[in-house]
């Protein structure tokens, strides 16, 4: 059964807090390009065998980093596990599991279908293809309907498209399905909300900010003893405050003007920040990324200051990179914020592959 709209129950106005704020491998057989034309150019003798044993050397160890990004499956940053799959044009599905969420879904990767929350940022396929099979499939292994979260404006159209499968299928398709628009708070625990950010895509998009929820005792008070605040708390007196705390910001595909957005700054202060960086070099314009709703690394560079989280993973690289730009562009990042930057590499080749 699809449910269009939460329930009120669910929806909240809280206000913000806004902080100030690998296993060894075993490696396969590697060739290494051959330096000993060059030495033995120069004069060979006994020097070509030294020099031709450093080169090997040096594209060994290119290729073990190489081969760990392969194999590294996600990440573990302050306190949550980040990992999944994102490149440009083919599929984006990022997985949180300690928050039961996956952030789009391009084409269900089998780890997706565990987490009982999926939050989508825009219609396009690279983003949204794989949510028939993902329903489908919860419902396969006998998982509760799964909360998905779209833009408002899509709503009837997903709902269009679940209902295609199931007649097409002869299949129940179920799921609660949330239109959940910017500034709108949902609770998904009594210790955790969601609220969607404004993103910057081509078409239609948003980006969602998670939060933790947290008691605070108020300042007035602070002063009494227990079993006077258990005595005020039985009376029905409120003595706490609500605040949010942002935990995990995902963009999707978007333009870099977010950074610049007041309203985003909540995904700009949460520990993790997973956000796009579709073009990484001068190869491709800064022009070129934004007429196509994308974001350059040189533009996260540009407004750097802003950034206050204390981990960003960089997401979306177009497939004509290898793990090797990806590497270089998160090392330039790194010299321009305090914030650590990892880059989500699965499906990405080395050049010495």
């Amino acid at each position: 059964m699809i449910s269009l709209n939460p329930t009120s129950s669910n929806l909240l106005n809280f206000v913000p807090f806004h902080q100030s704020l690998a296993t060894p491998k075993s490696h396969l057989p590697i060739q290494t390009r051959s330096v000993n034309a060059v030495v033995n150019g120069a004069g060979g003798g006994s020097g070509s065998g030294f020099l031709s044993a450093i080169g090997r050397a040096i594209e060994e160890e290119e290729y073990r980093k190489a081969r760990a990004e392969v194999h590294r499956k996600g990440f573990e940053l302050d306190g949550y596990s980040v990992e999944g799959l994102s490149i440009g044009g083919h599929e984006t599905c990022v997985i949180v599991p300690e928050l039961k969420s996956a952030f789009d879904i391009g084409r269900c990767p089998s780890r997706a279908v565990q987490q009982n929350f999926l939050f989508i940022t825009h219609a396009h396929l690279d983003h949204i293809g794989g949510l028939p099979m993902y329903i489908a499939t919860r419902g396969l292994y006998s998982l509760k309907p799964p909360t998905v979260f779209v833009p408002p404006c899509i709503k009837e159209d997903v709902e269009q498209l679940i209902d295609i499968h199931r007649s097409m299928g002869q299949v129940e398709l179920n799921l609660d399905l949330v239109a959940l628009d910017v500034g709108e708070t949902y609770e998904m625990r009594n210790d955790l909300v969601v609220r969607p950010f404004k993103t910057h895509h081509v078409i239609t998009s948003q980006g969602y900010v998670i939060y933790s929820v947290r008691r605070k005792l108020r300042k007035q008070y602070m002063h009494l003893k227990g079993k006077q605040i258990e005595k005020l708390k039985k009376s029905g007196v409120e003595i706490t405050d609500t605040i949010l705390c942002p935990e995990v910001a995902f963009t999707g595909d978007t333009m870099s003007d977010f950074f610049l957005d007041p309203r985003s700054a909540d995904a700009l202060r949460a520990k993790i920040l997973i956000t796009e960086a579709t073009f990484l070099d001068e190869n491709v314009s800064v022009e070129h990324a934004r007429e196509h709703g994308h974001t350059h690394l040189s533009e996260i560079m540009e407004h750097a200051q802003w950034i206050r989280n204390k981990t960003i993973v960089l997401t979306h690289f177009s497939s004509r990179y290898h793990i090797e730009d990806i590497r270089q562009a998160v090392a330039k990042l790194q010299s321009k914020v305090s914030a650590k930057v990892v880059g989500l590499t699965e499906g990405f080749k080395s050049m010495y592959t």
